[in-house]
């Protein structure tokens, strides 16, 4: 845990929050109970890592929904998160935050009302919208203007209470896909794929909310993360 430490204390000289992304294995609605009981132990191995340097958030993927009914995957998840739960209150884990991340894959459980839903289980949990994800999802016909973004806060906001919305944490960046959902991760540069960045700076600027958003460009984040935060600067 050393190093976590350490990356802790170099993070607060400069004032940065942190956030830890769990492994992208772990399946919250796996089939069989063995490898369910893994995912929890690994969430609270992240939880640990987080603990140690002083992050507020870890960023959970669901898993595959697999050949089960959605309905049933969705049980599944549901009674993980209640071990996770359970398993969380012996430990000293208990004020971060564990993200519940929108998916890109048609075959994957995380749509933002399956999202929604599941933070349900337990004030712990959190839901962390990925733009990029929900338009690859939506094969690229989710977000084209700054209402569209909005919806998302408001979905949100009805569903678990405006706290939720206005401190979201959020991943963003523009996503290729196929038939089946996400298939990579792109730059701004990119001028076929989606979503525009633009308009979300500007549903954030209407709503006033104070969203976290870490950007996932491939190869370029920090230039992307600087042209968002320099449009939303222009805005206001």
């Amino acid at each position: 845990m050393e190093s976590f430490i350490a990356l802790g204390n170099e993070a607060k000289k400069y004032n940065i929050s942190l956030s830890f992304h769990a492994p992208y294995f772990i399946s919250l609605s796996g089939m069989e109970y063995e490898t369910r009981m893994k995912s929890v132990g690994y969430i609270l191995q992240s939880l640990a890592a987080s603990y140690a340097m002083g992050a507020n958030i870890i960023v959970v993927h669901s898993g595959s929904a697999g050949k089960l009914p959605r309905e049933n995957a969705m049980a599944l998840a549901r009674d993980t998160l209640e071990h996770v739960v359970a398993a969380v209150s012996d430990t000293p884990y208990g004020n971060i935050s564990i993200g519940l991340e929108t998916m890109g894959k048609k075959n994957q459980l995380g749509t933002l009302e399956e999202v929604t839903e599941l933070c349900k289980v337990n004030k712990i949990f959190r839901p962390v919208v990925d733009f990029g994800h929900i338009n690859a999802f939506n094969l690229g016909e989710a977000f084209k203007t700054t209402d569209d973004y909005i919806r998302v806060f408001d979905t949100i906001g009805s569903a678990l209470g405006d706290e939720y919305a206005d401190s979201l944490h959020c991943h963003f960046s523009k996503i290729m896909y196929t038939a089946g959902g996400e298939k990579k991760h792109l730059d701004f540069d990119d001028s076929e794929y989606g979503p525009p960045y633009e308009p979300l700076m500007e549903a954030i600027h209407k709503l006033g909310v104070s969203p976290t958003i870490i950007c996932e460009s491939c190869d370029y984040m920090d230039r992307d993360a600087l042209r968002m935060k320099k449009y939303y600067d222009n805005i206001k």
